[in-house]
């Protein structure tokens, strides 16, 4: 039986002890900020201790998930680093790789491992309500070790998101955040500029918009407060990407008037899309 300890109840927090207890082996351990969430978690039955005593949750883990935003992370891993067993394995869910497994590997060096790791799944919707057992099933979980992360306490957190149903992959925590600038950071952002543009300059608009406008704009409805700090944390990769856009869109505005380079650009574009999969039950 996996001690399992998740720091944090909210989207990942709670789906990641949903998962678990669907697949079994598992006895989890939830840390709540708020004694309500303590509550919402027993009522659930969604893990065997829920507390908001920190030593009570972590105190005999095999593995501990920080499920926490990014801002928080360093104090609690402070709190949490002296209450834990030798042979614990800690890892993250955060958005961000390269600061993360920076700091974090320093606090837990004296006393445990730690393993970054990110899961590309989520949802324009948060909180513990919004949590599914299924939220991981096909999803890229990215583990990002660094030179001197124990190789052993790797291959756990490799299982570990494959027994959640998760797709692993592994990178470097610099290659993490350049990648997924490109492919969630700066479409977050994109979607939040298209919204705002058509708030600008036409809020009728939106009266006549349809599931194109809904499907290209849903990761906008996302938490404000933390995307904020998502961006701010990875801001060199996405100013990248937010240049080469704005290079792009030069480009394809010379396109307007030109069918035959227009259409070739797009169908390049369609051709690259089909060929993407998607997991059916995952938001990245």
């Amino acid at each position: 039986m996996t001690r399992l300890a998740i720091i944090g109840p909210g989207l990942l927090g709670g789906s990641i002890a949903l998962a678990a207890r669907r697949a079994g082996g598992f006895h989890v351990a939830v840390w709540a900020r708020r004694a309500e969430a303590v509550t919402e978690l027993e009522q659930r039955a969604l893990a065997e201790v829920a507390s908001t005593d920190l030593a009570a949750v972590v105190q005999e883990a095999d593995i501990v998930v920080l499920a926490v935003p990014i801002g928080v992370m360093a104090s609690l891993a402070r709190q949490i680093a002296p209450l834990l067993p030798a042979e614990a394995v800690v890892t993250d869910v955060g958005s961000i790789k390269a600061p993360v497994v920076e700091t974090l590997s320093g606090i837990f060096a004296q006393r445990t491992h730690f393993v970054g790791s990110h899961p590309m799944a989520g949802s324009e919707k948060a909180g513990l309500e919004a949590a599914r057992a299924g939220l991981f099933d096909g999803a890229p979980c990215i583990v990002t070790p660094d030179s001197q992360t124990d190789a052993a306490a790797v291959v756990t957190i490799h299982n570990f998101w494959q027994t959640l149903g998760g797709r692993v992959l592994e990178l470097s925590p610099a290659a993490h955040d350049e990648i997924v600038a490109l492919v969630s950071h700066f479409p977050h952002l994109l979607a939040a500029v298209l919204v705002n543009l058509v708030a600008e300059k036409n809020a009728a608009a939106f009266e006549f918009a349809g599931p194109g406008f809904r499907d290209t704009t849903r990761v906008a409805s996302g938490p404000p407060e933390m995307w904020t700090e998502i961006l701010r944390n990875n801001h060199t990769a996405v100013r990248a990407s937010v240049e080469a856009m704005i290079e792009k869109l030069r480009e394809i505005a010379t396109l307007l008037d030109h069918d035959a380079s227009m259409n070739a650009f797009l169908t390049q574009a369609k051709t690259q899309r089909d060929q993407l999969r998607f997991p059916k039950s995952s938001h990245a």
